[in-house]
């Protein structure tokens, strides 16, 4: 992923509970989180007060969905059954041209 310095991972019940809340922003990490099958995802940002990108993920990485601009203190379920979630700050999925069956590498 381009620009990006930090990867990190939330693969167990507590970091992905945590994700992005209570962080001041982020300007160069990925959050990703990982799941054992395809699975909606329900996301929220209680405690995130920065808009953030989100990539749902397929098991081969290939972008299935998009969500811009997500909002801090709303709620998105994920439209498409998917096995990664990236969080990404704001703006990243139209600086790098991000679409629908793009390859994301982590």
């Amino acid at each position: 992923m381009e620009s990006i310095k930090k990867i990190v991972r939330c693969d167990g019940f507590l970091s992905k509970a945590l994700g992005l809340r209570f962080k001041k922003r982020i300007v160069d990490s990925a959050y990703v989180f990982s799941f054992k099958k395809l699975v909606n995802v329900s996301l929220d940002m209680f405690f995130v007060h920065f808009r953030i990108d989100v990539l749902f993920l397929d098991k081969n990485k290939r972008v299935v969905e998009i969500k811009k601009g997500f909002k801090p203190y709303s709620f998105y379920r994920s439209k498409n059954r998917v096995v990664f979630v990236v969080e990404l700050p704001a703006g990243y999925v139209m600086k790098h041209d991000v679409k629908i069956g793009s390859m994301i590498e982590f």
